[in-house]
């Protein structure tokens, strides 16, 4: 057995003896799939449950006390590189249940919502999902317009969220509206289930990559949501969609770095063991030198990025600056690495014979969802300029 030894990409024994398990699993019941439900456009439920039977990766931020790991952001990025490496598709739907629902319910809920909703998700029983943007509005989160308004002892939701992951698949979502006016811009979060009256799937998007993973809308028409499902108080869920927004982004990273480090993989393997023209490696042509010495060089410093920042990340000390940062690095990265990849293959990296065509497609996604790169740059130039305005 290799013996363990500390780097900042496994900062202790049991990130090392993750990422291993992770790494067999991903490569024995991951990758044998990816092609055939990228192509057929389905969602491999039972994968999902059994990563959550056999392997246990469901609550790996939550509590040890409350059934789930105690582990840390860093344990997130480890299975999100090493999954995404076969199926970014997959991998994302992973994403939207334990990042974007678990993660944020845990930190965001009190012990009795914990204590009703905790083993449901954890076990995989249940699917979880997170409704944030709609048809209108995206990046400006705080210009939504679905309405929550109270009644006696329930709240009766109308509105519609959009490119909603697991939305046909969910059974419960972390769900957030405005309280009575579209002028009051303070979001409000609620539990809501999918068998709740009124509530419906709407539209299923037909898309470029990550095919995978179920993207829906999901509707609300007069939906019933009882009091004890608000989280936290009302108009108080910019504090902790933000907090979540940074675990969120640095996953949405690794989940690039996986997609970066196959397409090296591949093009390695295929320049150096398959290939050769003009009786000479691929490998020992300048023009395949430079796009495969600048991919590994970009995906190296980009992966150390994440994992720094990633090591960071703690629900009580934001890192806005580092998370949009490791964000917009890694995405950028991943969409050129993978582009050169198919370069590097020729007419085979076009085909799909090879995987780097479908981790092409994938890899544009991660520089829309969870915050356009272009509002990571916004965000990187506004905490800049707080932070020089300061001194």
């Amino acid at each position: 057995m290799k013996q363990y030894k500390y780097d900042i990409f496994n900062p202790s024994e049991a990130h090392w003896e993750l990422r291993n398990n992770i790494a067999k699993f991903s490569k024995e019941q991951i990758e044998p799939q990816a092609q055939e439900h990228d192509e057929k456009e389905e969602f491999n439920i039972q994968l999902f449950r059994k990563i959550g039977n056999e392997l246990g990766l469901f609550g790996i931020t939550v509590p040890e006390s409350d059934g789930g790991h105690g582990l840390d952001a860093v344990a997130s990025v480890i299975i999100h590189e090493e999954m995404s490496a076969y199926d970014p598709g997959f991998t994302l739907s992973y994403l939207a249940h334990e990042v974007l629902f678990v993660n944020n319910f845990y930190h965001s809920a009190n012990p009795k919502q914990r204590k009703t909703y905790l083993p449901k998700v954890l076990s995989g029983e249940w699917i979880g999902g997170m409704g944030m943007t709609e048809p209108g509005f995206g990046t400006d989160v705080l210009g939504m317009t679905s309405i929550a308004k109270k009644k006696g002892n329930k709240y009766i939701l109308n509105g519609m969220k959009q490119f909603i992951t697991n939305g046909s698949v969910g059974n419960v979502f972390l769900i957030y509206a405005k309280l009575d006016s579209k002028e009051n811009r303070k979001p409000t979060s609620f539990i809501v289930e999918s068998t709740y009256k009124g509530f419906s799937v709407g539209k299923k998007e037909s898309k470029m990559g990550i095919k995978a993973s179920p993207t829906t809308q999901l509707v609300f028409e007069d939906v019933e949501i009882p009091e004890e499902n608000l989280i936290g108080e009302e108009n108080g869920a910019l504090t902790h969609m933000m907090r979540n927004l940074e675990i969120e982004r640095v996953t949405l990273a690794a989940q690039s770095i996986g997609i970066a480090r196959r397409c090296i993989d591949v093009m390695c393997d295929y320049s150096i063991r398959h290939r050769e023209a003009f009786n000479k490696k691929l490998i020992d042509f300048g023009q395949i030198q430079r796009l495969i010495a600048e991919s590994f060089a970009g995906y190296s410093a980009a992966r150390a990025l994440v994992y720094q920042v990633a090591g960071a990340i703690h629900p009580d000390n934001r890192n806005s600056l580092g998370a949009a940062s490791a964000k917009l690095v890694s995405t950028q990265m991943a969409e050129r690495v993978s582009r050169n990849a198919i370069q590097v293959l020729g007419g085979y990296g076009y085909c799909r014979e090879y995987p780097v065509e479908r981790l092409n497609r994938d890899a544009i996604l991660f520089s829309i969802g969870g915050g356009t790169n272009e509002a990571m740059q916004k965000n990187i130039a506004s905490d800049l300029k707080k932070i020089y305005e300061s001194k």
